[in-house]
């Protein structure tokens, strides 16, 4: 029966190749120094004592990163359609186009139905449009009509009274006073007849009847004479007072009424103005609508704005989730996502990301020797024109400990043979010192905050305080305190480490029990002790190796996993020997 290997989750799987990687860089480094250029060799009657003379000659302060290969300057097409959408055709990637030639096509077949829907809505809106437009000329021209109407009985009846007041009542009052005078005449014959009447009556001349038939006829002009007084009297106290009321009042409705149809006439000008202007935004709407579908329809086809080479955001960009989906016909994108690039010139550029533990030797402007691991043996050049101020968050988000900031470098000159995504090495060249004593980085440590190095005469050891310069992650440069030819000795001893380690405890306790009386006015302890131990505990990192192995194990997440594998093989392929070397030499750091 097989055994069964137990399984491993990936967090413990990832953190044991990274403890693995560790240990091959130390390894790396503790075979590396021991072969460089023949200059390692043993001491005379101590086997255990490995030692470096110090040289004199060049020294390159350098920072090399691992990166990757971009344009310069490209067009970065984008989906421009609302909402997730379909790719029904997709040009290949690395293809060259010309201006205008189509590259991604993505399904229109739900805005095509919108843009029905949205044609009969256009329709039915510009219908209900204009029938507000032509009630709102009826409405006017109603309104003009009431209105001059109403202006015209104001007019008639302001022009009533006046006939009234000036013609006909003076006339009625004539006619009056006529029919009086008429009526009084009548009267006065009609009495005069009567009288002769009765003369006659009198004398026998004339009969009795005739006498009665006079009378009568003077009674009747008497009333007619009194009627027609009475009339003239009714007309003037009260036929013309209520004449004149009344047509002053037809005078005040007529004003009123032509009131009301000039404010009516306004009110449903203005009611059918909104309604037109309400009608007109509606059907103004709606053809943006559907012009913005035919636009958003168009937009579905993506062609190239200039010639160049296709290619795809996702092989350019990637994903820091490492799991980013190749783009493909039939993916669905959403709206502003990174599809297409078009480099837009033949210059390139290397993006790479420097850690913070280099980031104050580096700045704008410095020389740049570029090599691509798809082209070996070749070499380009450049500068560094752009460090972020702020650590690469999607780094940061992997590992909260790990900061690095991403750095642009522009290669010098044009190069067609340089494609997007190739992967690269940058190194930075900081400074190039052309006479300048230096040894290996390991030899130096720091006793009581002071960079020392022992150097080996004869079968003695004295610890030699020096002043450090910059170094390259593998030499130091030493300024001043050591010669040339010198030996150092690669393995400080353990016990300027525990001296070390033993005044830096000393100091924090000597701070920490500080009576107040030792503090001067106006200073804290508190400062003192955290910077009592900010160096205590530099000084044990750089005691023990603990620096080096953090210093490595951060190179090592930057690594890519092609030079992960590759030093994973070379930890493999090393000896016995060496291994148990390397954990002598590196046991002290307890790393």
């Amino acid at each position: 029966m097989p055994i069964r290997r137990p399984t491993m989750s990936p967090k413990s799987n990832q953190n044991r190749w990274i403890l693995v990687a560790v240990v091959a860089i130390v390894a790396a480094v503790a075979v590396g120094a021991a072969v460089m250029n023949g200059s390692r060799h043993r001491v005379d009657g101590d086997s255990d004592a490995d030692v470096f003379p110090a040289r004199r000659g060049r020294l390159t302060i350098s920072v090399t990163e691992s990166g990757t290969i971009k344009a310069l300057e490209q067009r970065i097409l984008k989906s421009q359609v609302e909402g997730q959408t379909t790719i029904i055709f997709l040009v290949a990637e690395g293809k060259i186009v010309e201006e205008g030639e189509l590259l991604v096509e993505l399904d229109a077949s739900k805005l095509q139905e919108q843009k029905e829907d949205r044609l009969i809505r256009v329709q039915n809106a510009e219908a209900a449009f204009i029938r507000s437009r032509e009630n709102m000329e009826v409405v006017k021209s109603q309104g003009e009509s009431d209105v001059s109407a109403a202006k015209l009985d104001y007019q008639f009846a302001q022009e009533d009274v006046k006939q009234y007041l000036d013609g006909e009542y003076p006339k009625l009052i004539k006619e009056a006073e006529s029919d009086i005078e008429q009526k009084k005449l009548e009267l006065e014959r009609a009495t005069e007849e009567m009288e002769w009447s009765e003369t006659l009556l009198e004398e026998k001349y004339t009969s009795a009847s005739d006498f009665k038939q006079k009378k009568l006829a003077h009674n009747r002009a008497r009333l007619n004479h009194e009627s027609s007084v009475a009339s003239r009297d009714l007309l003037r106290d009260f036929t013309y007072k209520r004449r004149v009321t009344q047509l002053e009042s037809d005078v005040d409705q007529t004003k009123m009424a032509l009131d009301r149809k000039i404010r009516k006439a306004r009110a449903d000008n203005v009611q059918a103005e909104a309604d037109l202007k309400a009608k007109q935004a509606e059907f103004k709407q709606q053809q943006a609508k559907l012009e913005k579908i035919g636009d958003q329809i168009t937009k579905t086809k993506i062609v190239a704005p200039i010639a160049g080479m296709v290619i795809y955001a996702t092989s350019a960009k990637g994903s820091w989730r490492g799991n980013a989906e190749p783009l493909d016909e039939g993916q669905s994108v959403r709206e502003r996502q990174q599809l297409i690039y078009l480099p837009t010139a033949d210059q390139m550029m290397a993006e790479i990301k420097v850690h913070e533990s280099s980031l104050d030797k580096v700045s704008l402007d410095l020389p740049v020797k570029v090599s691509i691991d798809a082209i070996p043996g070749r070499r380009f050049t450049g500068r560094v024109t752009k460090i972020a101020p702020l650590p690469d968050a999607a780094s940061m988000w992997l590992n909260p400990d790990l900061k690095v900031y991403t750095t642009r470098i522009v290669l010098d000159g044009s190069h067609r043979d340089l494609r997007t995504g190739m992967s690269c090495q940058a190194q930075i060249i900081v400074e190039r010192l052309q006479d300048a004593v230096h040894v290996p980085v390991q030899t130096v440590v720091r006793v009581g905050n002071q960079p020392t190095v022992y150097v080996k005469k004869g079968d003695n050891v004295e610890p030699r305080a020096v002043e450090l310069g910059m170094d390259n992650n593998r030499m130091a440069h030493i300024k001043s305190g050591l010669e040339e030819g010198e030996r150092v000795l690669l393995s400080p001893p353990l016990s300027a480490a525990t001296a070390t380690l033993n005044e830096s405890e000393s100091e924090e306790e000597e701070i920490d029990d500080a009576p107040a009386s030792k503090v001067k006015p106006g200073e804290d302890a508190k400062p003192q002790a955290a910077k009592k131990d900010g160096d205590r505990r530099r000084g044990r990192r750089d005691r023990g190796g603990g620096g080096q192995a953090d210093a490595m194990r951060k190179r090592f997440e930057s690594m890519t996993p092609e030079q992960r594998e590759q030093m994973r093989k070379q930890f493999q392929n090393m000896t016995p020997e060496q291994r148990e070397q390397m954990r002598k030499q590196y046991s002290g750091g307890g790393q």
